[in-house]
């Protein structure tokens, strides 16, 4: 035989294609030839090497990225922290994460979040009170597993207020009407239980007074009718008062006008119907019927977009009768819209996008008007689109199915993957096949399906010609595919086990509240400051910005993108004090310091909050260092690693009591303690820790550990303190003075790992 390889038409030297097969194989240095002829004797020992290479490589790179995969689920998604029987609810759905929002105003038009009015609520930790008010979590938490809540409806009875809402119950995945209690104007939402569970789906408690009795009208289409309740035990206890309409009416309202009662509603199962674009209205002399169409039945069946479907309770203004619709265009619920004419709504938009509570869509409005004259709304809001639990996995599985394309590609590049469909296993040996294998194979695979995969499997081939490993175009190409593997294999890892962000920014004890972001900086770090506001003003809980301005000519508020208000408050004095500095003008309880070169996630930022919230007497923060041994000296955070354990937290990025640690920082005691800041123009965080070490004998200092941070004063080459060792050497010097004016913090060693959520190891 010959020596070169004999391939007949329409096959390839990967195995594949008809008639016979012959491959020529050269040993270690060319020595040897071994002759495989289709009815001759395979050499196993080559098989076998080839087989095993190939599925040790892919053994490996399975191996390999699912490390990575688990290292990035272990160190860069949020543990969970729901425990007890708070756990079985807000659980992820694919209908969303609902919650309920309270908004006051002098008019329906002027509505503004209760986080607006100034609420405080001490004992709840939250200063002040801050939307969403009602979650799953706070009805999972009072004992009734809930996925959302949804379709609020005020009743108010002089200064008890009633909220009447869907919730989905997290057992059963079925809808009912859940009610809670508020007697502070809604600040504070006590759930009360389950006004109404029926064997099907129930959602839209409309709830209004006739005759001196209380009725809910809930929407319970998928029975197929209309069903209205009397109250016999407000607000827990209702019967079956009459079926008013054998028609599956979705989210409909009475209302009294002109001497008649009118119903809206929307029938989605007729016939050419447009779903959430359809609307009827019906009239009767009496809530309990008859009803009568309109001469113009359907009012709308038109784009989803319009309005059509109810999206509240309807309300009288200046002797106008306005209708609340949804606007269900982009995706169910997306935004209402206002009718009798379309009118902007009386509130705000929010500009922080999905990181808001109803920043990705709101669906339903309940503007009412108390005695006081004031007006108050309830409205529901999400920050997942509909259908994000689905679209999740989706985006998952194909960020897999591409990881495991680019570990084939990877594979062809190193030339340990040679056959893309394996026919034969091995490349240059085919072996001896069975008559079984070949009555199996030659009529179950047609002529073409074989050249196809003939071709196919050329392409390993073509791809190590084309890209060669050993050429520096070729090793580009390797690294960058390699990079763009690990980078889908977290996206996959992200989209299928991170969750959808629907905690944050974590609730405690039923509230949410929000902080001030305070930054000091001057004029020769403006463009990272443009960076930072525009980054930081979109995180869920940041109330407002106030920007320190030491050195320079300041900037206007004006030249931010911002989503909060932008303060800047310009210092006569370039002084590290100034950070401190009391501030009338701060309307929250909780100031966030953070140097203006420290970019971090806004989850990160929203679990340090949290746990500010949980311990408001300390500094709660993301970079610990341990002080210890005779002659202190400062260190960075491997230092507290290698020690298992931290005394000190640095406020460059910690949260503080701007009530407390202010006055602290400028009373006389910490005199002694400024002047040495403003002598190194360093080491005003260290003086911090001190003034709260020596102010009490239990635990002043929290740590959270981020998931990423990044310094970009490294960047720009403004760093303030851009000599490591230089500026290690002043703060050890602070650390000696400090502890010989206020006390040593050697003995306040708190471990990591403390926290049973894994937000500090």
């Amino acid at each position: 035989m010959g020596s070169s390889p004999i391939v007949p038409s329409g096959t390839s030297a990967c195995g594949g294609g008809g008639g016979g097969w012959r491959w020529h194989y050269s040993g270690a240095g060319g020595k040897g030839n071994s002759i495989i002829s289709k009815n001759g004797n395979g050499n196993h020992n080559n098989e076998s090497c080839v087989l095993s290479s190939t599925f040790a490589y892919f053994l490996l790179s399975f191996v390999v990225l699912g490390s990575i995969g688990s290292l990035y689920a272990r160190y860069m998604l949020t543990p969970n922290v729901r425990t007890g029987i708070e756990a079985l609810g807000c659980r992820e759905d694919n209908e969303g994460s609902w919650a309920v929002g309270v908004f006051f105003g002098d008019t329906p038009f002027s509505l503004k979040p209760i986080e607006a009015m100034k609420v405080w609520k001490g004992k709840s930790a939250a200063w002040p009170v801050a939307n969403p008010l009602l979650t799953c979590a706070s009805l999972s938490d009072a004992g009734f597993p809930s996925n959302f809540v949804a379709d609020p409806f005020l009743y108010v009875q002089g200064d008890n207020l009633y909220l009447f809402y869907e919730t989905k119950n997290s057992i059963t995945m079925q809808g009912d009407i859940g009610v809670a209690h508020s007697m502070d104007k809604g600040a504070t939402w006590q759930p009360l239980g389950i006004a109404l569970d029926e064997d099907w789906h129930l959602s839209y408690p409309y709830v209004f007074d006739y005759n001196g009795d209380i009725y809910m009208m809930p929407e319970g289409s998928e029975k197929g009718d209309l069903r209205l309740y009397r109250a016999i035990n407000f607000p827990l206890k209702w019967t079956l008062d009459k079926i008013i309409m054998k028609k599956p009416m979705v989210d409909s309202f009475i209302i009294p006008h002109e001497g008649k009662f009118w119903l809206f509603g929307s029938d989605h199962s007729g016939i050419g119907t447009k779903k959430n674009g359809q609307l009827e209205i019906w009239h009767s002399t009496s809530p309990h019927g008859p009803w009568k169409p309109h001469k113009k039945n359907p009012i709308y069946n038109t784009d989803s977009n319009m309005g059509a479907r109810n999206g509240g309770r309807p309300f009288v203004y200046n002797g106008n009768l306005y209708r609340i619709g949804q606007d269900c265009g982009e995706t169910y619920g997306h935004k209402t819209r206002l009718f009798k004419i379309e009118v902007p709504l009386g509130f705000e938009e929010s500009s922080k996008g999905s990181n808001a509570w109803n920043g990705a869509r709101y669906h339903h409005l309940d503007v009412q008007r108390l005695s006081s004259g004031e007006w108050i709304a309830v409205l529901d809001g999400d920050r997942v689109p509909s259908g994000d639990a689905i679209r999740r996995v989706i985006l998952g599985l194909v960020s897999v199915v591409a990881v495991m394309a680019l570990a084939v590609l990877i594979g062809m590049l190193i030339g340990t993957v040679k056959c893309i469909v394996p026919l034969s296993w091995c490349p240059h040996n085919v072996g001896k096949r069975s008559d079984a294998f070949l009555a199996w194979e030659r009529p179950n695979l047609s002529s073409k399906v074989r050249l196809f995969f003939s071709r196919l499997n050329r392409l390993s081939s073509n791809v190590r010609a084309r890209i060669r490993p050993n050429t520096c175009t070729g090793t580009a190409v390797l690294v960058l595919t390699i990079v763009v593997a690990v980078t889908l294999t977290c996206t996959g890892v992200r989209y299928i086990y991170g969750g959808n962000g629907a905690q944050e920014p974590y609730p405690l004890n039923g509230h949410y509240s929000q902080f001030t972001l305070l930054t000091m900086t001057y004029d020769a770090r403006l463009w990272n400051l443009k960076m930072y506001i525009k980054h930081y003003s979109r995180c869920s809980s940041v109330r407002e910005i106030v920007v320190v301005w030491n050195k320079g000519v300041p900037p206007q508020p004006s030249d931010f993108d911002s989503a909060v208000p932008v303060r800047i408050r310009v210092e006569k004095v370039n002084s590290l004090n100034n950070r401190f500095k009391l501030d009338p003008l701060i309307n929250t309880r909780a100031v966030l310091e953070l140097d203006d070169d420290i970019m971090m996630t806004c989850n990160d930022i929203e679990r340090g909050f949290r746990v500010w919230r949980e311990h408001p007497d300390r500094i709660v923060g993301f970079y610990p260092r341990l002080i210890n041994g005779g002659r202190l000296k400062y260190r960075g955070e491997k230092h507290a690693r290698v020690h298992n354990g931290y005394n000190m937290i640095l406020t460059g990025a910690a949260f503080i009591d701007s009530q407390v640690a202010f006055e602290r920082y400028w009373s006389d005691k910490a005199a002694a303690g400024r002047a040495l800041v403003d002598s190194f123009f360093n080491c005003e965080d260290v003086l911090m820790n001190y003034l709260y070490a020596n102010s009490s004998s239990a635990d002043v200092v929290e740590y959270v550990r981020p998931a990423w941070a990044i310094d970009t004063s490294k960047f720009s080459g403004v760093a303030i303190s851009r000599n490591t060792q230089a500026h290690y050497g002043v703060r050890s010097k602070c650390l000696n003075k400090f502890s010989e004016m206020y006390g040593s913090l050697a003995h306040r060693k708190l471990h990591f790992s403390r926290r049973n959520d894994g937000w500090d190891v």
